[in-house]
């Protein structure tokens, strides 16, 4: 399937990795979400019912991103996909990009981050 709703630059607090210190102070995440979807019908028909709501789409990952905690940003973004594609059985993908922007390194970088692909049958994985 070609059809794609593309959400980029969504930022939020959160309190993930390894170290004992982002554990403890918020510090900000940066999201881009594939989601793959038939739009065909939203298309012909122009009803949100008929597509993924966005807006529900954004306030899921908020809710993990802001409540749980993850060592790792693989484990992150596993469960935002996971939990996408649970949660709206339109979805027949995701693609998740994650980007820690304030990464605790001794060099000069601006984002350090991973980019996962799930699909409905690997949900649970």
């Amino acid at each position: 399937m070609s059809d794609v709703i593309v959400l980029r630059g969504l930022r939020l607090l959160g309190t993930h990795g390894v170290l004992e210190e982002e554990r403890h102070r918020a510090q900000p995440f940066e999201f881009d979400l594939e989601l793959r979807v038939d739009l065909a019908e939203a298309g012909a028909n122009d009803d949100l019912a008929s597509t993924l709501d966005y807006g529900a789409v954004l306030s899921l990952v908020e809710a993990i991103v802001t409540g749980e905690r993850f060592a790792l940003l693989e484990a992150l973004a596993q469960t935002v996909a996971a939990r996408l594609l649970d949660r709206f059985g339109r979805l027949e993908s995701v693609v998740v990009s994650v980007r820690k922007l304030r990464p605790p390194v001794a060099v000069d970088l601006v984002s350090a981050g991973v980019r996962i692909e799930r699909f409905r049958e690997q949900a649970g994985a």
